[in-house]
């Protein structure tokens, strides 16, 4: 079950979201029984919690699915609705079916792992980043120790006469 939530899980806006038709199949209703139980709670749905799609945004979610089906009356002549974590959590206490419980219950969880997970990245990219400004701080200091010791082999001034006695040559 896990695997077919994270499938239809749909970064729009920047927000990871789920559309009204996935989440009507996941809770086995259809999706104008969910549409009408949105509308009337509507009150309980702001724009952070859901939104609906814009065209561009509907054409190109519909061309990341592999097969869509043909016939009359199988494609809603309305723009699905998107639904952020906040309002697939909202939707539980709207529809009340133990379905609708069971199965936001996995959806939170689930969005609670991928930000665990989100969580991880970010950490590991600032770990990344860190090192790499250690080594440019490294390359700088090996810069200057190797200057040094090409300073010591080659004496700066060459053309000083040797430190010595001097013999006399008769």
């Amino acid at each position: 079950m896990e695997d077919i939530i994270f499938s239809r899980i749909y970064v729009i806006r920047k927000h990871k979201v789920m559309v009204d038709f996935d989440l009507a199949s996941l809770y086995e209703v259809e999706t104008k029984i969910l549409k009408q139980a949105v509308r009337r709670n509507i009150d309980r749905f702001p724009s952070d919690f859901m939104f609906r799609l814009t065209n561009a945004e509907w054409n190109s979610l519909r061309s990341q699915f592999v097969t869509l089906e043909n016939g009359r009356g199988k494609h809603s002549k309305y723009l699905p609705f998107a639904f952020t974590e906040q309002g697939v959590a909202m939707l539980s206490s709207v529809l009340n079916s133990n379905r609708a419980v069971a199965v936001n219950i996995q959806i939170m969880r689930l969005f609670v792992k991928m930000r665990q997970l989100i969580a991880g990245y970010s950490d590991l990219l600032k770990k990344i980043e860190k090192i790499e400004k250690d080594q440019m701080g490294s390359n700088q200091d090996i810069v200057s120790i190797y200057k040094i010791i090409k300073e010591l082999l080659e004496p700066s001034i060459k053309d000083r006469p040797p430190i010595g006695f001097k013999i006399k040559k008769e």
